[in-house]
């Protein structure tokens, strides 16, 4: 295997991969590659006939890609997924797993801007070769449209206030590192809840530099569409946006919870929850694995199981 063991480490790797109920022969997707954990994991379990699709948008994560047969590694948004299976003549799948958010590999980055640990230029992008930065948007967005991502994606209540200071900031002069944003807006970040809310300022400014949440409805829709009957889906999250999105998937069909019914009243859902409670990780992982203190994991399975 060539992945290094501290690009990532999995979160929740026993359970996630447990809930997708590997069949030997089966075609999986890793929808988020990352260090490789996941899906060395996966691989471990597939037998001869059995093939991995693993995606990632990062260069760094391609460079670690696996070697064994069967397994193919797709430098694409997961959003593209439908299409890719497509390429690939694959016209369903047995189970998806994605580890949402970002990575502790990122995190440690000091050069990517994704952690406000570090003075670092204002990009966050996961695919380097394209997009508007975080710099451009905290540069070139209104305040009002700044302020509504700063609310919508990190659930600020003060992101008018925010959105206010950063105009100010860039008005003297243009915001282009991590130092430069803190230095904005630090008089409105509380003490008592400083790290806090400057997580939730990144987590924003990221969410909409990479089209997060419209890139996972994306994904959602087609893995519902692709999983054959009684295939597997697995989830982790690590905020209340991508879990609110996923826990509606999968109880209305539709990630804004909008379940749309026949003329009985019977809601037309592709998938069925197989864990109705989330599954958390173990005080012991979280422990081993900060990142892991927020993650949430959700299963469910698609309906019209063969023989039933």
């Amino acid at each position: 295997m060539s992945c290094e063991i501290d690009y990532h480490v999995p979160v929740l790797l026993k359970e996630s991969v447990d809930g997708l109920g590997i069949k030997p022969g089966g075609v999986y997707v890793d929808a988020t590659f990352g260090g490789g954990g996941h899906s060395r994991e996966i691989m471990s379990r597939l037998g001869p006939g059995g093939r991995l699709y693993a995606f990632d948008q990062d260069a760094d994560a391609e460079r670690r890609s696996l070697s064994e047969p069967g397994f193919r590694f797709v430098r694409s948004n997961f959003r593209y997924l439908r299409n890719w299976m497509m390429y690939y003549g694959e016209d369903h799948i047995d189970g998806l797993l994605a580890d949402l958010g970002v990575s502790s590999h990122h995190l440690d980055d000091a050069g990517r801007g994704f952690s406000f640990r570090f003075d670092a230029p204002l990009d966050m992008r996961m695919n380097k070769r394209a997009g508007a930065t975080a710099a451009d948007v905290l540069n070139n967005y209104d305040e009002e449209r700044l302020a509504d991502v700063l609310y919508l994606y990190g659930e600020l209540k003060n992101s008018r206030r925010l959105a206010a200071a950063i105009a100010k900031a860039r008005a003297a002069a243009p915001i282009q590192t991590t130092t430069d944003l803190l230095a904005a807006v630090g008089g409105l970040l509380p003490p008592a809840r400083q790290k806090k809310d400057a997580a939730r300022l990144f987590q924003a400014l990221r969410i909409e530099v990479n089209h997060e949440l419209e890139a996972l409805a994306d994904l959602l829709a087609a893995a519902a569409d692709l999983l054959a009957p009684g295939g597997r889906l697995a989830v982790i999250t690590y905020h209340s946006l991508e879990d609110r999105m996923v826990k509606n998937m999968i109880r209305a069909g539709r990630v804004d919870g909008r379940a749309e019914q026949d003329f009985y009243g019977r809601t037309d859902a592709p998938l069925r929850a197989v864990n109705n409670k989330v599954i958390l990780p173990s005080d012991e992982e979280q422990e081993r694995n900060p990142r892991s203190r927020s993650a949430k994991l959700r299963i469910a399975e698609k309906r019209g199981r063969e023989g039933e």
